[in-house]
């Protein structure tokens, strides 16, 4: 056991200290390597960490340009943490191993987060490195307890429960319950996931320094790659904010009664397959109905079918259209849907 820590502490003391030097003996190998041996490691070697740089930039959603700057800013504060760390430690003049790693190893802690910060500032990578370190101790925290799926997790002081936004348009009502929640230490917006390339949430999302997440259809559909990213970021409750596909049964069969709605009229009035914004107004009009509204609804396997939660109605106008009666429905689901949304994770009546 003695011999093994010493072994251990030298080559920690390698990495840490670069006036430690440890001596090793090497055995030369009269093994001739042959030309297809090094070149199957290589290209073994190479895989690997193309792999690793692929995954990471799907686990980041950022570009292959990002991703590099992300990795540099990293590696650079590394460094610089390290070089710092030994200077503070060297002019303390602590020399006993058993206090001056430990310490070390602190002061590195401590250091590391302000100097990564620092280099992400002429890298363009402050917003996500804010971000990252956030969410880094925030996974430290006493209050944090696993939550595995929907909304079953106790209702317990201070955890915060995390939120997956669907969305396909512009994202007003994104922004709404971004807002309602932004200084919120109960309630996370954890990911925003979008159908569009174009959609204007992906903007807010961006500008908002929230992960986006582009939804390619036939994964989507066909595979459970999306189902997994959020049981890995432990979402407890998925909002739909103008969502125009329909959740597959393997979403609803995960999350059961942890995903919600909002639809533009009063349910079950209105409602079913291809039954969105313009045209859900244009056949309320038509049919000169007094009133028309928002439901918030949770969802099932069919289209607008789910237990109803909240429902809020407005007066229709003589001289409405689809474009005036929209507005003021969506100043009624801007007022009503973060509000819901709260009070449906405060209860965790699932």
């Amino acid at each position: 056991m003695g011999a093994g820590f010493g072994k251990f502490v030298g080559i920690f003391s390698f990495f840490l200290n670069p006036d430690c030097h440890i001596k090793v003996n090497i055995q030369k190998s009269h093994h001739k390597t042959s030309f297809p041996s090094i070149l199957k490691f290589s290209c073994t070697f190479a895989l690997k960490y193309w792999l690793m740089i692929k995954r990471l930039k799907e686990k980041w959603q950022v570009s292959f340009g990002r991703l590099i700057l992300i990795l540099m800013t990293f590696a650079i504060g590394g460094s610089l943490t390290g070089i710092i760390g030994r200077k503070i430690m060297d002019f303390t003049g602590i020399d006993v191993w058993w206090l001056y790693y430990p310490l070390y190893i602190i002061l590195m802690t401590l250091i590391w987060p302000a100097m990564v910060i620092l280099i992400s500032i002429p890298f363009g990578q402050f917003p996500f490195f804010t971000q990252y370190i956030k969410k880094m101790f925030s996974r430290f925290s006493p209050n944090r307890i696993s939550a595995k799926s929907g909304l079953t997790a106790a209702a317990n002081a201070g955890y915060p429960k995390k939120i997956a936004i669907f969305a396909s348009g512009t994202g007003s009502n994104s922004q709404k319950i971004i807002d309602h929640f932004k200084h919120s230490g109960e309630v996370e917006i954890a990911c925003i996931l979008y159908n569009k390339p174009t959609a204007g949430v992906k903007r807010i999302a961006e500008e908002e320094n929230i992960p986006a997440i582009f939804l390619e259809k036939k994964a989507f559909f066909e595979s459970d790659q999306y189902l997994t990213l959020l049981k890995e970021l432990e979402i407890d409750l998925v909002v739909l904010a103008g969502f125009l596909w329909k959740v597959p049964d393997s979403f609803i069969h995960a999350f059961p009664g942890a995903i919600i709605n909002i639809h533009p009229a009063l349910l079950p009035d209105y409602g079913g397959k291809g039954m969105y914004g313009s045209i859900v107004h244009e056949a309320v009009i038509r049919n000169q109905e007094a009133f028309s509204g928002i439901t918030i609804h949770f969802v099932d396997e069919h289209y607008d079918n789910g237990d109803i939660i909240f429902q809020a109605k407005c007066p229709v106008l003589k001289d409405d259209t689809p474009e005036t009666l929209a507005r003021r429905i969506h100043l009624l689901e801007h007022a009503n849907y973060p509000v819901v949304i709260e009070t449906l994770l405060k209860q965790s009546r699932l």
